[in-house]
């Protein structure tokens, strides 16, 4: 039997910081992506992929936005917005995946899979929303809205105006887990949990509803990975190996780290918020409840041998 990964994209996978994010740009990027997804391919690994959506939700919300003020059309709720953007990156995605395939005279069904993931309604992370999603408005836009709305905003650290926040809460369960296995042991490429997956809850009793919420991608994909029973996770980043020290004379790259190691240097403050350490707490996440390696690497490193840091129980 095929061993099977997941493979966390990260954003650089889909949109770099120096491009416009026009679908020619992503197209190229997530092509690029996909040549090196196939060496796990080649490698006898059946695969589930999953992705970020920062960007495209941001520009989805901001087109709302517009929409709302010029045209006055209905606000989109952010689990649609996420919803919305799991569809179109993986159609991009697929559609990328299935030239590079093409090119290497090989065929295999790939699927995007819409999906919702389940957290908890009284998470504390709804009390402090943190996490900034959509446009900056002015102080008075952001008032009104509150007003009207309910919503959260912030002020932006470097001064461009104020954004919503909402809440990151930790992911429970992923619907549709169990299809996912299968078609991916089935040998097709399955594309899930995109964005970290919708954000929803149970209302009441068998009612499902979504909430404005962002789940960590990395969070979800390493729960994911445990229930399926991956071999492996990887999780791609923009530089080849994790960094304790990082930025200073004394940086040094990991090429291996215990799960024991890997708290020790989260305690110390060695990986920053918002970047680094959540795809720490993931990898770790991941090897406590599998047992099993996780890799931290960039998408160039993927499927190299030694390539990244590899987070191992012992």
């Amino acid at each position: 039997m095929n061993k099977l990964a997941v493979v966390a994209l990260g954003g650089n996978a889909l949109l770099r910081s120096d491009q416009k994010g026009t679908i020619d740009d992503q197209e190229g990027n997530v092509y690029e992506t996909a040549e090196r997804l196939l060496t796990l391919i080649k490698a006898d690994y059946n695969v589930v992929v999953t992705h970020g959506n920062g960007p495209q939700v941001g520009n989805i919300l901001l087109a709302n936005t517009a929409g709302h003020k010029i045209y006055g059309l209905p606000d989109m709720p952010l689990d649609v917005a996420v919803a919305y953007s799991q569809g179109f990156i993986g159609y991009i995605i697929e559609q990328q995946l299935r030239n590079v395939m093409m090119a290497n005279d090989m065929d295999r069904d790939i699927i995007t899979i819409i999906t919702q993931v389940l957290v908890d309604k009284d998470d504390p992370a709804f009390q402090n929303p943190t996490k900034p999603v959509g446009p900056y408005y002015t102080k008075e836009e952001s008032e009104q809205i509150s007003t009207e709305t309910g919503a959260r905003f912030a002020a932006d650290a470097r001064g461009r105006g104020y954004r919503k926040v909402v809440a990151s809460p930790k992911p429970l369960v992923i619907n549709n887990q169990k299809s996912i296995e299968t078609l991916a042991r089935a040998g097709q490429i399955v594309i899930a949990v995109g964005g970290g997956g919708i954000p929803a809850y149970y209302v009441q009793e068998n009612k499902l509803q979504g909430i404005d919420a962002v789940i960590d991608k990395d969070l979800a994909s390493s729960l994911l990975a445990v229930h399926i029973h991956a071999d492996k996770l990887f999780i791609l980043t923009d530089v080849p190996k994790v960094c304790i020290n990082y930025n200073t004379p004394q940086e040094k790259a990991l090429d291996r780290m215990t799960i024991a190691e890997a708290k020790k240097y989260l305690a110390e403050g060695q990986f920053a918020e918002g970047s680094m350490a959540p795809k720490i707490r993931a990898a770790i996440s991941f090897v406590e409840g599998s047992g099993k390696d996780a890799i931290i690497t960039s998408t160039d490193k993927l499927g190299v041998d030694n390539g990244g840091t590899r987070i191992v129980i012992i």
